[in-house]
């Protein structure tokens, strides 16, 4: 096997870790989704067994991700993305970054309302930054309630109890960023 399929195969175990853990899950709870056994996994993760496609594809179907980030194969000179809106709390979330672990980078939409939203706030570990593209978003953060327009910015700890809405009724684009934390929270997939 050639030096450069060596060096992909190295990166396969840690990159399988790093998703998992980002998404919060664990190696029961993969198991049972792609019938791959536990200590297969684990044997995968730790880089003691090397990864081959019946292994990966139903990963990569667990993990929401494209086979060629699993294995990190170079870049084709396709210069598309390709961009799976995720939709949770009646928002959308379209990932901007693909890198697993680390800070993850979100373009959220808030949709328009007739009646004024109930501001319900939450918390959890993490810092989140946000920069407002188009409209105008209601930030409760604690006792604080602020109204930012396009172009404007915020940053603040998550453990504060935290809402995000729309300010008059209207559509509003921002940017968000998350570590891994702030995602599970915000982006992954209920489990029902």
């Amino acid at each position: 096997m050639s030096e450069e399929i060596e060096g992909v195969l190295d990166v396969v175990g840690p990159r399988l870790r790093a998703l998992r853990r980002q998404r919060g899950s664990t190696l029961a709870e993969v198991a049972a989704k792609t019938g791959i056994s536990e200590s297969t996994l684990s044997r995968l993760e730790s880089g003691r067994r090397r990864a081959n496609l019946e292994l990966l594809l139903p990963l990569a179907r667990a993990y929401d991700v494209p086979l060629d980030d699993l294995v990190g194969a170079p870049h084709t000179g396709d210069p598309r993305i390709h961009l799976h809106p995720i939709r949770r709390y009646g928002m959308t979330f379209i990932p901007l970054s693909r890198r697993p672990g680390g800070v993850q980078a979100y373009k959220m939409i808030i949709p328009g309302r007739k009646a004024p939203a109930v501001p319900s706030l939450k918390t959890h570990s993490g810092y989140e930054w946000l920069y407002v593209l188009n409209g105008r978003l209601r930030l409760v953060l604690g006792e604080r309630d602020l109204v930012l327009g396009p172009g404007e910015a915020a940053e603040f700890d998550t453990t504060l109890p935290h809402w995000l809405g729309t300010a008059d009724g209207r559509v509003v684009e921002l940017l968000i960023l998350f570590g891994t934390q702030g995602e599970r929270v915000h982006v992954q997939p209920r489990r029902d």
